[in-house]
């Protein structure tokens, strides 16, 4: 899926913020909750543009680094969403119905790899759709 759209490190950076969001919505992160984001990541966002990182990788990684790296910034969930919503709407161009699509898909595929969608993911993913419709 090869993107027209120009993205930056930061568009990626904000994806493993929300992710992370998603993941953390029940307070807790689950070995299959990373697993699946790693396969997302694989099979989806590695494609969806050729931008390189500062250490010449696919820049899609950094969504995988910041979701792992955040627990070290002791923010909530609801701030992490928050923060991928200000960025969202700073930067709307990015948001093509494709991206919009494959952000909702990953975010489920997150919730409900372990033990199905719970409630405060169910909510969480709510608000993202909203949000990603405005």
């Amino acid at each position: 899926m090869e993107s027209t759209i120009k993205t930056t490190e930061t568009f990626y950076h904000n994806l493993g913020k929300l992710f992370y969001a998603i993941a953390f919505a029940d307070k807790a992160i689950r070995k299959e909750e990373i697993n699946t984001l790693q396969e997302y990541v694989q099979q989806y966002w590695l494609d969806y543009d050729d931008l390189k990182d500062v250490f010449g990788s696919d820049a899609a990684h950094l969504i995988e680094i910041v979701f792992e790296g955040v627990q070290a910034f002791e923010e909530t969930s609801k701030e992490m969403f928050d923060d991928f919503i200000i960025y969202k709407n700073e930067q709307p161009q990015l948001f093509t119905k494709k991206v919009k699509k494959l952000i909702i898909e990953t975010s489920k595929a997150i919730a409900n790899s372990y033990a199905g969608i719970n409630k405060s993911e169910l909510v969480m993913i709510s608000q993202l759709e909203i949000e990603l419709n405005r």
